[in-house]
Parts: C-alpha cells; sequence; structure tokens
C-alpha cells in the first residue's frame, strides 16, 4: 500500500512539474508573441510613414506639374487676348461708339 501511495505522490509531482514547465513556456511563449507583436507595430508604422511621405512628395510634384500648366495656358491665353484686341481695338472703339450714337 505504502508503495502505490509513493506511485500516486510521484505522479502527481511529476504532473506537478509537468504544469509548472507548461505554465512557464506559456508565459515565454506570451512574451515572445508580445516582442514580436510590438516589432510588426513598429515596422508597418515605419513602412507605412515612409509610404504615406513618398504619396505626399509624389502629389506635391504632381500638384507643381499641375500649378505651372496652368500658369503656362494662362500665360498663353493672355497674350493671345493682348494680341487680339491690339489687332481689334480700333474696331470695339467704333462699334460702341456707333452704339452710344444710335440710342
Amino acid at each position: 500500500m505504502d508503495k502505490v501511495i509513493e506511485k500516486i505522490s510521484d505522479i502527481e509531482s511529476a504532473a506537478t512539474s509537468i504544469m509548472d514547465r507548461a505554465n512557464e513556456r506559456k508565459t515565454a511563449f506570451a512574451k515572445d508573441m508580445e516582442r514580436r507583436t510590438a516589432a510588426f507595430d513598429h515596422d508597418l508604422e515605419t513602412k507605412t510613414s515612409k509610404k504615406i511621405e513618398a504619396l505626399r512628395r509624389d502629389m506635391e510634384i504632381e500638384m507643381n506639374h499641375q500649378l505651372e500648366k496652368q500658369r503656362n495656358d494662362w500665360l498663353k491665353l493672355q497674350t493671345a487676348l493682348e494680341a487680339h484686341y491690339e489687332e481689334h481695338h480700333h474696331q470695339y472703339v467704333e462699334n460702341l461708339f456707333q452704339t452710344m450714337i444710335k440710342e
């Protein structure tokens, strides 16, 4: 009977030891996962920031190109309007004068 009790005690001791090691492994695993998660979050944040900055630079370059194109288009239009005015301003004055006289 003492041998049975001794065997049960040994089994209980082994089970406790196994449970303690499992808890230690579980704690180590949790710490490792926490470390990996933090590293992943940091890496993701860094990559996201770099992509956002690249997009911002690209958009600024595109905006500057569009502004330059609009500026050039405006200058062409302004030049064309001034040329048209210089060519036809006497006719505009004459038409306006005739309109004012008729009334």
